[in-house]
């Protein structure tokens, strides 16, 4: 028996202490990381309640239809995009270990996977990843355990001799046969990998997936290659939105019309391996809520005098994009032009920002949210995520966040994307991409950091109270029209270019 529950404000801890009093709950080591497990135990304490690793998934046993597995193939992240090769990356991981007195680490994140052999996969929508695990050894071998059939000779000859393709089967009992010490991730990898670990006497060291950090600094031609993705991505969303001003109006079209004909103009440029993730669009009440899918049960009309919020993003091999933009369909309300440039503020605020070195996430979230602090108000989530290139949209472990200690380092990709949420009326959120960059010196010469923008898309001049903007603001935003402007215009034509130059003259005060 199943029972939905709003998630995540209903706690697993919680749920379980209400309808039992004390017993025996099994779980799926599987499934669940060592600090999953952890976090649910201090929870369940004195409850009476034990959690018990079961070998077997009882599910598995009576789902006798499950659907076959995905049937896509690996194949290769070229040197050029990715910008160092596998063999190197491989080294410079295996020295950490050998520096660190550890034998080997045991890889369960598919991204990291992809990124250290330098492939891609076809296993997981929206995410262009190969499932399987991986051990990386101190010596800069790799054991990759995967679906042969998925990964062909061509992909394992790029990978050179120290690479090691086995079958995906073979990987539990391959634990027992490690020297130890071996690292794992107890945040990411599941429980079971620890067990059978500890039940062979392999001596374990928790520690972070080796991979997480190098990942997440990205080389200079991950990024340059970003930025041309970016490029094609910001001209699809002008053609989008160049259509969309002129359909709208018409007060024909739905939330799945609009979803639709997005990735329809990222489907024409011809080479979108797929989106990044389904498309949020949310019409007027539906925009406030912030994870919101469309469905054809719940499936608004776009009405004028409502606000629409466009949340996508698409997988393209050279960079994945992720971008919003809340929209006006005819004459705005005072109320959500005013709330509108208080997030549009806000995202200014970090986009202009200088910061000393060392400085994470946590320490820079207020400035976003301050603009709506003034009037008191705020956002339920965070400010920023970090994004991998042609990997997941949502990749860590650097955000912009309240919560994040990681320091912010060069060349790490983050979205930035206040909102503000009128629920029963409606939502914005602005979201454009940023990498971390060395700020040029200034006074005494002390190491900052900043970001460049990589996005590219207009922001919508119906919403923008420019007198609420101060001379830096304006300044920000007529810099960042005139970029969007200089780099789309050659890649548009009639319509869209008219609707560009509009989108994107310089700001009059009122």
């Amino acid at each position: 028996m199943f029972t939905p529950v709003p998630w995540p404000e209903t706690k697993p801890g919680d749920w379980i202490r209400e309808r039992l009093a004390a017993g025996r709950v099994g779980f799926d080591p599987w499934l669940h990381t060592a600090e999953e497990i952890e976090r649910l135990e201090a929870a369940l304490e004195g409850s009476g309640v034990v959690l018990v690793a079961v070998p077997q998934n009882p599910v598995d046993g009576i789902w006798t239809d499950q659907p076959l597995p995905p049937v896509g193939r690996a194949f290769p992240q070229p040197e050029a995009l990715a910008g160092e090769g596998s063999a190197v990356k491989r080294q410079r991981l295996a020295e950490g270990l050998q520096a660190a007195g550890q034998a080997a680490a045991v890889l369960t994140l598919p991204d990291s996977i992809c990124w250290l052999l330098n492939f891609r996969g076809a296993d997981v929508p929206r995410n262009p990843v190969l499932q399987g695990f991986a051990v990386l050894h101190a010596d800069a071998r790799v054991d990759l355990f995967a679906d042969p059939a998925k990964v062909d000779a061509a992909v394992l000859s790029g990978l050179g001799d120290g690479v090691t393709l086995r079958p995906a089967g073979d990987f539990a009992a391959s634990l027992g046969q490690l020297r130890g010490p071996v690292r794992v991730d107890q945040g990411s990898a599941p429980l079971a990998v620890s067990i059978l670990l500890r039940e062979a006497g392999v001596a374990l060291v928790w520690g972070e997936d080796p991979c997480r950090l190098p990942k997440a600094r990205k080389t200079p031609a991950e990024i340059a290659a970003t930025r041309a993705a970016h490029l094609r991505d910001g001209a699809a969303m002008v053609e989008f939105l160049c259509w969309l001003d002129g359909a709208a109006p018409g007060g024909t079209l739905t939330e799945i019309d609009v979803v639709t004909a997005l990735e329809g103009y990222r489907r024409a440029t011809g080479v979108l391996h797929d989106l990044s993730f389904d498309t949020i669009c949310g019409a007027g009440p539906n925009g406030a809520i912030i994870h919101y899918r469309v469905t054809r049960a719940t499936n608004r009309p776009v009405r004028a005098g409502e606000l629409l919020l466009v949340d996508s993003g698409g997988q393209y091999q050279d960079g994945t994009t992720d971008v919003t933009r809340t929209i006006a369909i005819g004459t705005p309300e005072p109320e959500a032009q005013a709330a509108y440039t208080r997030v549009l503020q806000g995202l200014i605020a970090i986009s202009r920002v200088r910061f000393p070195k060392g400085l994470a996430g946590r320490d820079l979230d207020a400035l976003a949210r301050y603009p709506l602090w003034l009037e008191g108000q705020d956002y339920d989530h965070g400010t920023g995520h970090g994004v991998g290139v042609f990997l997941s949209v949502h990749e860590g472990p650097q955000r912009l966040s309240r919560l994040s200690e990681v320091p912010l380092d060069p060349g790490m990709i983050l979205s930035n994307e206040p909102g503000y949420y009128r629920e029963g009326a409606f939502g914005i959120r602005l979201e454009n991409l940023i990498v971390v960059e060395p700020a040029p010196p200034l006074g005494d010469n002390r190491v900052q950091l900043s970001f460049e923008t990589l996005t590219l898309v207009p922001f919508d001049r119906r919403l923008i109270l420019t007198d609420a903007l101060s001379p830096g603001e304006l300044a920000w935003l007529d810099a960042y029209h005139a970029e969007v402007m200089a780099k789309l215009a050659p890649r548009v034509t009639g319509a869209t270019l008219d609707w560009l130059q509009q989108a994107c003259a310089p700001t009059r005060r009122t």
